[in-house]
C-alpha cells in the first residue's frame, strides 16, 4: 500500500473514484481561541498493487498540540480486494468531511492516519493567532 496524497483543504469529494480538491491548506490564522473552523475536508488517496490485495482497517486521527485527540477518532474500513486477472493496481479515496473543528488554543494540530495502530502518515496543521501588521500596538494609535 502506497500513500500517494494526504491533504487538509476547503473541500475534497471522491468522484466516481477521482479525487476531487480544492484549496490545500496547513496553516489556520483566528483572531481569538477558542475558534470553530466552518467547514474543511482531510482527503487520502491510497494505492494497492496484487500484493497489497485485501481489506485494511485504518483510523484517521485529529490530534490537538499535545498529541491528544481533538475528536473521536475516524473508523476507515478499506476493501482493496483485487481479483485474480483483475487490473494491475487499484486506488481508494477516503474523504473525512469536518464541520465547526474547535481549536482551543494555537498549537501544532495533526492528522494521523493508522492501520493497526501503526501510524502512516501525518498531515500538520498550524493555528495560530492572526496580528495585523498594519496594527499599531501604540497606546496613540
Amino acid at each position: 500500500m502506497q500513500i500517494l496524497l494526504a491533504t487538509l483543504c476547503d473541500f475534497a469529494a471522491d468522484y466516481q473514484g477521482k479525487l476531487c480538491i480544492l484549496g490545500a491548506f496547513d496553516t489556520l490564522c483566528t483572531r481569538e481561541f477558542p475558534v470553530h473552523h466552518p467547514q474543511c475536508s482531510f482527503a487520502l488517496r491510497l494505492f494497492f498493487d496484487h500484493e497489497d490485495s485485501g481489506t485494511y482497517k485504518m483510523k484517521i486521527r485529529a490530534l490537538g498540540p499535545e498529541d491528544e485527540d481533538i475528536m473521536p477518532p475516524f473508523p476507515a474500513d478499506i476493501d482493496a480486494t483485487i481479483p485474480p486477472g483483475g487490473p494491475p493496481f487499484i486506488s481508494r479515496n477516503i474523504v473525512l468531511n469536518l464541520q465547526r473543528m474547535k481549536f482551543e488554543k494555537p498549537g501544532l494540530y495533526r492528522f494521523v492516519v493508522e492501520h493497526d495502530d501503526i501510524e502512516l502518515t501525518s498531515v500538520p496543521l498550524r493555528v495560530m493567532l492572526y496580528e495585523d501588521p498594519h496594527r499599531s500596538t501604540s497606546p496613540f494609535g
